[in-house]
């Protein structure tokens, strides 16, 4: 097998730094490029900032926040930066310089470190630690980022943090006295330094040949060039070329990405570009990630025993929003890893109980939200919104600036809007911002489209957070009272529906399983999953396309087999469902279903468009 290494892997510099949209390969391409560095004679760390991470899985060995050597690869080690043992250690950091401070300053600096913003800044200390003269075992270290949104929110937060500091020389903070922040802030600068030098950090933007995904690789280069990050390569992964040239699915599937790239923002354009092709197999595995930039890469697949279709008689939307519009209102919570289409999902099901006769408001906590680029439209009884951390967070100093400042004079007014300039703030108004959406449903249907799953594992911590807090101070003796928080709401079925999108792939699956328990354990039990985006039973008869088709019936099985409750399917679309007519022809009872897979489909594990 002939590996054609990428450009940007020809001479590259010490960081090699992997972001974009999620769903669009970067854990995978971060994986091989790691690989072949490693395999070049390099000492190579591969890092994941994913609080979502699944390198785990990838590259069949467990880690941990502590480097381990990956077996089968000589020279390469890799870590995921846990983001609670981060804020942990970040925690005893803090206390351990208060020594000799009365317990009652202590007790206040543990309870100002037991938010989520902790977790978030004490994940980017972990990171900053690596950029800054850490890790000089390694010649490179590669950075598998978590999706767009997120990353970017933690590369801007050392010049929030920053800015409050100089405003702020002593006090306290959610993150602790100031004092110690102090200590890291040139730390984070260094950081910054880093990766914004083109001589010792590389920014790759991964994306697909999909209008959706370059549009959004678009916004994210000019992001972070505004954040010093200028050293930036494209890399487009799944570009498909059909090689049967009768086959109308593979005919559309080439069309579809050969338009995206004909139309590519003039700025990606301008970027230097590596294409990566469609596999037919999934990129799990150190024969995989070997063969991913192998162009004409054939991996063999296990034979298992054939099962009788899984796809076939499974309902679509159409049943799910009949199923949702039977009550009269609720809560529709649409989560998954990034790149599944949730929000593909979330748009139709809104669309979908709006033409049943119910008034709908779609939301999204995405910091890189897409809502108004699916609708492309407005429609009587929808409306369409998101939270927006800067408004929200402009909203939130407003009120506390008339409630609790009311009665200060003008220093107390300036200490106390001295005090909301802390970058924690905007976590706190964003959850005030989500219990608003979670109470509206009491009395209308609301269907929220989550931010991928790390982020909104970070938003279920807040809340988790508030409920714990409520409950210690206000519930009344006895435990009785009127007291219901917002997890109490999405912890009752008769309010709140929660839905899992994912992949018929491995890794998707695996990572929907994932959140599925990390919801249990917070007392929150999904309604359904939705699989989304099946070629089986399309009928394609293209060699990569029939692969990946024969191998996602073991994950179709997989999810019906125990890991759903309720299992829902939209098959592949020959076009993006994009606008309010295809939006609504998918939750139809007339829209496209999968015929039962031929005798001769075999069950090894895939993925679809």
């Amino acid at each position: 097998m002939t590996r054609t290494l990428p450009g940007f892997l020809q001479a590259p510099p010490r960081h090699l730094f992997f972001t974009g949209k999620g769903g669009v390969g970067k854990t995978s391409i971060a994986c091989a490029s790691a690989i072949a560095l490693a395999e070049a004679g390099r000492r190579v760390l591969l890092v994941s900032t994913d609080p979502a991470s699944n390198l785990d899985e990838m590259l069949g060995v467990a880690l941990s926040d502590a480097a381990r050597p990956v077996p089968g690869v000589t020279g390469l080690a890799a870590l995921n930066i846990d983001p609670e043992a981060a804020a942990d250690a970040y925690r005893k950091r803090v206390l351990a310089q208060m020594e000799g401070a009365p317990e009652t300053e202590r007790s206040t600096v543990r309870e100002q470190l037991s938010g989520a913003c902790t977790t978030e800044v004490a994940a980017f200390d972990e990171f900053a630690s690596l950029l800054a003269g850490g890790a000089t075992d390694y010649d490179h270290v590669v950075f598998d980022t978590a999706p767009t949104g997120h990353t970017l929110r933690l590369l801007s937060l050392p010049a929030a943090w920053t800015g409050f500091l100089e405003a702020n020389e002593a006090g306290a903070s959610c993150l602790g006295p100031h004092s110690g922040l102090k200590m890291q802030e040139e730390r984070f600068r260094r950081a910054m330094q880093a990766l914004g030098d083109p001589a010792t950090t590389i920014v790759i933007l991964v994306t697909r040949p999909e209008r959706g995904a370059l549009a959004e690789a678009e916004r994210s280069a000019a992001e972070l060039a505004a954040l010093g990050l200028g050293n930036q390569r494209l890399v487009v992964n799944g570009v498909f070329r059909a090689s049967v040239r009768q086959d109308a699915v593979a005919q559309a599937v080439e069309r579809a990405g050969r338009a995206a790239l004909e139309a590519i923002p003039a700025s990606l354009r301008a970027l230097p570009r590596d294409e990566v092709p469609l596999h037919g197999f999934d990129m799990v595995g150190l024969a995989a990630l070997r063969a991913l930039f192998s162009p004409g890469a054939a991996l063999s697949s296990p034979q298992t025993p054939h099962v009788a279709a899984p796809a076939g008689d499974l309902p679509g939307l159409d049943v799910l929003v009949a199923e949702l519009a039977a009550r009269e209102h609720g809560l529709v919570m649409v989560m998954g890893k990034g790149g599944v289409g949730k929000t593909t999902v979330a748009a139709a099901l809104a669309v979908g109980l709006v033409t049943r006769g119910r008034s709908v408001h779609l939301s999204t906590t995405d910091p890189a939200a897409h809502l108004q680029m699916t609708l492309r439209g407005d429609l009587p009884g929808l409306r369409v919104d998101r939270i927006d951390p800067k408004a929200e967070t402009d909203r939130y100093v407003a009120k506390i600036m008339e409630t609790r400042g009311r009665n200060l004079d003008e220093a107390g007014r300036a200490l106390l809007r001295e005090d909301l300039r802390s970058p924690c703030t905007e976590e706190v108004a964003v959850f005030h911002a989500f219990s608003r959406i979670v109470a509206e449903a009491r009395s209308s249907f609301v269907v929220l489209d989550t931010a991928p799953t790390g982020h909104t594992l970070l938003l279920m911590d807040a809340t988790g957070a508030y409920h714990r807090q409520m409950t210690r101070n206000l519930q009344p003796e006895g435990g009785q009272g009127r007291l219901v928080t917002p997890l109490m709401r999405l912890r009752d079925p008769e309010q709140t529906q929660v839905l899992l999108v994912t992949l018929p792939e491995t890794t998707p699956v695996s990572e929907a399983a994932a959140l599925q328990e990390d919801l249990r354990r917070a007392g929150i039990e999904p309604y359904g999953w939705v699989i989304n985006r099946g070629l089986s039973g399309s009928g394609t008869t293209d060699p990569v396309l029939r692969q990946r088709m024969q191998a996602e019936a073991a994950q179709i099985a997989r999810v019906r087999g125990g890991l759903a409750r309720r299992s829902f399917l939209l098959p592949w679309q020959p076009e993006p469902p994009i606008g309010l007519h295809a939006l609504r022809q998918l939750t139809e009872r007339n829209a496209p279903r999968l015929e039962p897979l031929s005798e001769d489909v075999g069950t090894a594990p895939g993925r679809g468009n």
